[in-house]
């Protein structure tokens, strides 16, 4: 027989609960009293989905429920499941973890602990929240997107407090530290970088007007950002400290004639900012490409550190 396995509630209102999955069992959840695993939440339909483990295997399958369950961001109908996989059920996040076969709780006994859990804070049901280092930000919003939630994803990180939007899905707007001068693709860009911290999904703002919105699919928007990230981080390496001043020589030797559009428009950031940090955050171009332009511009002579 395969090690045992539990599911363990990462976010929601039983975050931190954990209920074992005997072999040769099926086992019901919904939101009816009477079930083996009850989640006492709006979203959550009364027979909601049910997980089995008989024959060695380790599945789930939807039952036809209002709000659907996910695996790992894909609606399912039914799925065979493994160590790490994410369900999203309601507002609650279950990994899906190899534990202990020695002693295993019992079914009601993980009953009554989940209800417990689920009485800690009694606010906790109203939102989604969790942690970075359990549910990376790109997991999440691909949950998000599939499940077309609307609302505002809030993220508390020690680089910042982010806020990323969502309408039915879409994924429309995002700032960190409410600084719109930044602009939504470039805060989008390194939010989606933040792997320690907190999250949780809040009600949409209704007064909430933006002049500029994201219009690309939110996988689209997802890869961008990805990979914009993965090209910032070969280069950062190389770049100035973020607080480091640069300037512009006297005389300046090269023409600025040869510089490209955006090496100009970095230049002049440069000439009138002088700090890396600065520069960055007041480019038109993304942080790669920014980074990009600086170092261009340091090795071609324009700009030197001061």
């Amino acid at each position: 027989m395969p090690e045992a396995y539990a599911l363990r509630f990462i976010s929601g209102k039983y975050q931190g609960g954990e209920f074992p999955l005997p072999w040769d069992r099926e086992i019901v959840v919904g939101r009816a009293s009477d079930l083996d695993m009850v989640l006492v939440e709006d979203m959550v339909s009364r027979k909601h989905a049910k997980v089995s483990t008989q024959g060695g295997l380790l599945s789930i399958m939807d039952l036809g429920s209002t709000n659907g369950t996910f695996v790992n961001g894909e609606k399912i109908k039914k799925t065979r499941l493994k160590e790490g996989d994410r369900i999203l059920i309601g507002t609650s996040i279950l990994k899906v973890v190899a534990t202990s076969a020695s002693a295993p709780m019992s079914t009601s006994e993980a009953k009554q602990q989940l209800e417990q859990v689920g009485l800690r804070d009694p606010n906790r049901g109203t939102t989604m929240s969790g942690t970075l280092e359990e549910v990376p930000i790109p997991d999440l919003l691909q949950l998000f997107s599939t499940s077309k939630r609307t609302g505002i994803l809030h993220i508390r990180a020690p680089e910042g407090y982010g806020k990323i939007f969502l309408r039915n899905g879409a994924l429309f707007y995002a700032m960190i530290d409410d600084d719109h001068d930044l602009g939504p693709l470039k805060a989008l860009c390194r939010i989606v970088g933040w792997n320690r911290g907190s999250f949780d999904f809040g009600p949409p703002d209704q007064n909430a007007e933006f002049m500029l919105e994201l219009e690309d699919s939110t996988e689209n928007l997802l890869m961008k950002a990805l990979h914009q990230l993965d090209e910032f981080r070969r280069v950062s390496p190389d770049l100035p400290p973020m607080e480091h001043e640069l300037s512009v020589p006297q005389p300046l030797v090269p023409l600025l004639s040869h510089l490209e559009p955006l090496e100009l428009d970095v230049f002049q950031l440069i000439h009138n900012h002088g700090v890396t940090g600065i520069v960055l955050d007041r480019s038109p171009g993304t942080d790669y490409e920014t980074a990009h332009a600086i170092l261009s511009l340091l090795s071609q002579g324009y700009i030197t550190l001061r």
